[in-house]
């Protein structure tokens, strides 16, 4: 009797156990994944289809243009957020034909423009491998936002001079999952989160849930910018904890607004100023960047300029606008 007592007390205790363990979980994670809000910055995959010159279902800016290149065409590459932008430059500019594909024809599995041919004078590499291609001679006009230091090193130890002209803004902008109550936060509360001085909603107003600030790669174009918005202030390493809590994540406006389009994701107003193309126009939004068409200084295609004057005239600029961002004029 006393040993079947026993067996039932450790049956007791070890459901107990368990039952406490469980509990644990529950409000540890499941309760708080439950509502954290923090699905709103896994990356997407840019359809690269949507976005094909001389494809009539392509989700490009079309107008009449006074130029009209045939030969000596310019590779044109560039960063995520800025295909819509070259690419409508090539459906306007260029001959059809120009693009071309590896056996053929597009691949939906071209994500990151592994399916572009070698003699295509379109080319999407991205901000990273793009600005190594601008360097290296594989590309001729880059679309991005400004380089990293390490990007500017490259050239330099290549001897490469690169020349940056400026052809439209963009905002740099935070998004937040839209179930956070947080709408709106100062530049100042932005770096605190990155530096790690505000770990919980709570402290800038918002639900009683970890921050878990999402960093881009390095040398992407958002991250490049992200450090250079830092100022004096280093990114902080993260708690492994901030996973059970609310992300906030950093972009450029059109690609999360007119790229992206996630309904789930909300872009933040700051210092009570929200991302708007016409606050960028007005210059009240306080984090706008320029966007560069970036050549090698020793380049001795006469197109190139030709090119990029082009751009930079009321037609140009109409591509820029049409596609989704401000003009630089």
């Amino acid at each position: 009797m006393k040993k079947l007592h026993k067996q039932l007390l450790l049956i007791a205790l070890t459901v107990s156990i368990f039952a406490l363990l469980n509990f644990s979980i529950y409000m540890l994670l499941t309760r708080r994944l439950a509502n954290n809000f923090s699905d709103t910055t896994q990356a997407k995959m840019i359809d690269v289809g949507m976005y094909l010159p001389h494809e009539k279902d392509s989700d490009l800016v079309h107008i009449d243009a006074s130029l009209k290149l045939t030969d000596n065409l310019p590779v044109l590459d560039g960063a995520t957020a800025l295909l819509p932008v070259y690419a409508a430059i090539i459906d306007t500019v260029y001959p059809v034909g120009s693009v071309t594909y590896e056996g053929g024809s597009f691949s939906d599995d071209n994500f990151y423009g592994e399916n572009f041919a070698e003699d295509s004078k379109m080319q999407y590499r991205n901000t990273v491998r793009g600005y190594q291609a601008i360097v290296d001679g594989t590309a001729d006009i880059l679309f991005c936002a400004a380089p990293s230091d390490a990007q500017k090193q490259y050239a330099k130890e290549q001897g490469v001079e690169l020349v940056y002209v400026p052809i439209g803004l963009e905002a740099f902008v935070f998004f937040v999952n839209e179930n956070n109550p947080v709408d709106s936060l100062t530049v100042e509360q932005i770096r605190s989160i990155y530096a790690g001085e505000y770990t919980n909603w709570s402290e800038v107003g918002g639900a009683n849930r970890l921050i878990n600030p999402i960093t881009r790669i390095a040398g992407s174009g958002s991250q490049t910018t992200m450090e250079k918005f830092m100022g004096d202030k280093e990114i902080a390493s993260k708690s492994l904890l901030t996973v059970t809590g609310g992300s906030i994540g950093f972009s450029f406006r059109y690609y999360m607004d007119g790229i992206v389009e996630n309904d789930s994701v909300k872009m933040l107003s700051l210092n009570g100023v929200y991302p708007s193309a016409e606050n960028i126009r007005n210059g009240s939004y306080p984090i706008i960047s320029e966007f560069y068409a970036i050549y090698r200084a020793d380049n001795t295609n006469e197109n190139i300029p030709t090119l990029i004057n082009w751009i930079l005239s009321e037609e140009g600029q109409s591509v820029i606008e049409g596609s989704g961002y401000v003009g630089i004029k």
